[in-house]
């Protein structure tokens, strides 16, 4: 099982963790960068409805290899600048609840598509002994 630490000597985090260790017997399981384009491949048009969808995206891939969102490990998030962050970390904790993993937020100039509005890399630990 991932360990989680936030040793003293550095600021308490809120909704993530400053360090984990994934013990030996570990898979690690990356998602590429994960945007709010449904499975039809639609793209909703707001910031709300993209991270809902790409957060839902993240939580199929997981199911595909037996996991949930406790699996994760790390996430980056790639946000639009001029987009609301806090639009973002709600939806984040719709699907992590009180799980805290490594984080990392980036507001960025735009994405590969211009309706995009929000991005998200996961490494995921999976158990294998």
């Amino acid at each position: 099982m991932t360990t989680f630490v936030n040793p003293p000597g550095v600021h308490t985090p809120i909704g993530y963790s400053h360090t984990a260790v994934v013990p030996a017997g570990t898979d690690l399981v990356f998602l590429s960068g994960q945007v709010g384009v449904r499975p039809d491949g639609s793209t909703p048009t707001t910031l709300e409805e993209q991270a809902d969808q790409m957060f839902n995206n993240i939580t199929t891939l997981l199911q595909a290899h037996g996991l949930t969102a406790s699996a994760i490990v790390k996430l980056t998030l790639f946000v639009v600048a001029g987009q609301d962050i806090r639009t973002v970390r709600a939806a984040r904790v719709k699907m992590l609840g009180s799980h805290a993993p490594t984080s990392t937020a980036v507001f960025i100039s735009q994405l590969v598509d211009p309706k995009l509005l929000v991005e998200c890399e996961v490494i995921a630990a999976k158990q294998t002994a």
